[in-house]
């Protein structure tokens, strides 16, 4: 009887052996740990948080719907992964907190690889080259960063503009104060209103709203420094990000990115390998 018993229970444990095997084996190979590209091809929707008010990176139309030229890569992207893109616009000021929560998958809206974010992101290569600029009315007598010394300045807060006003401790010094806005099309708002003498924004957002808007503004020759667009990923989702990018460079490679970055910036100021 007992005998019997004995060779029950090892037919169940091997049983249960083989069956956890088979389980095992539908999971990355091991020591990699890394899901992230079987969880958005199992779930065929790949969620791209944005700041829905970043134009030409991401922005509403006239119609209310999000469009932009980090958009039309990411839907092409997708598209080529086999998935759907679903557009997540979250607050910019708590990025990295919506990514590592796992709200959304990336960040791709003109985010800028800096160090500080390093920690807490892990980013593609950069796709587009960027710099800090500032914009004053046409018709206002600053023609340096050193003649707004006492003047207030206007930012969106978490953005890398903060980092740039930062990373410059003399003009940050000589300013009367650095007024922090939900997004820089409210900056730029309150420039035009008189509420600050100056915006610290992105460059290729600033072209696109004096050229979209018509308003008499102008952008100062001194710049805050040059910076690069990447796309951020958890830490740990190599796999995904690897992938992403691996198909962006296929997308370079047969034109797509050059036409896609010509329509938005007349000319294919990309820098995908």
């Amino acid at each position: 009887m007992k005998r019997c018993m004995m060779f029950g229970l090892c037919l169940l444990f091997a049983c249960g052996a083989m069956f956890a095997g088979g389980k095992k084996a539908a999971k990355p190979a091991a020591g990699s740990g890394d899901a992230s590209l079987q969880n958005v091809l199992a779930k065929k929707k790949l969620v791209m948080g944005l700041d829905d008010s970043f134009p030409p990176m991401g922005f509403r139309n006239e119609a209310n719907e999000i469009v932009g030229y980090d958009v039309d890569l990411a839907k092409e992207a997708a598209s080529r992964l086999g998935v759907e893109l679903a557009l997540q616009p979250i607050d910019w000021n708590a990025k990295e907190q919506e990514l590592n929560t796992g709200q959304i998958d990336c960040i791709w809206n003109g985010f800028t690889i800096t160090e500080e974010r390093k920690a807490n992101v892990l980013y593609s290569p950069p796709y587009l080259k960027n710099a800090q600029v500032v914009v004053v009315k046409d018709d206002a007598p600053y023609a340096t960063l050193a003649d707004l010394a006492g003047k207030n300045v206007g930012t969106q807060a978490g953005s890398s503009s903060i980092h740039a006003i930062d990373g410059a401790p003399d003009f940050k010094a000589g300013l009367a104060g650095v007024v922090e806005v939900k997004d820089f099309l409210t900056a730029l708002m309150d420039l035009d209103a008189g509420g600050v003498d100056a915006v610290v924004i992105d460059l290729v957002v600033a072209n696109d709203n004096i050229k979209r808007s018509g308003k008499a503004l102008r952008i100062l020759d001194e710049t805050l420094g040059a910076e690069e667009f990447g796309i951020g990923f958890r830490k740990n989702d190599k796999a995904l990000a690897d992938k992403v990018w691996a198909v962006l460079q296929e997308m370079a490679a047969d034109g797509t990115v050059e036409r896609i970055t010509a329509q938005w910036f007349g000319s294919n100021i990309s820098i995908i390998k």
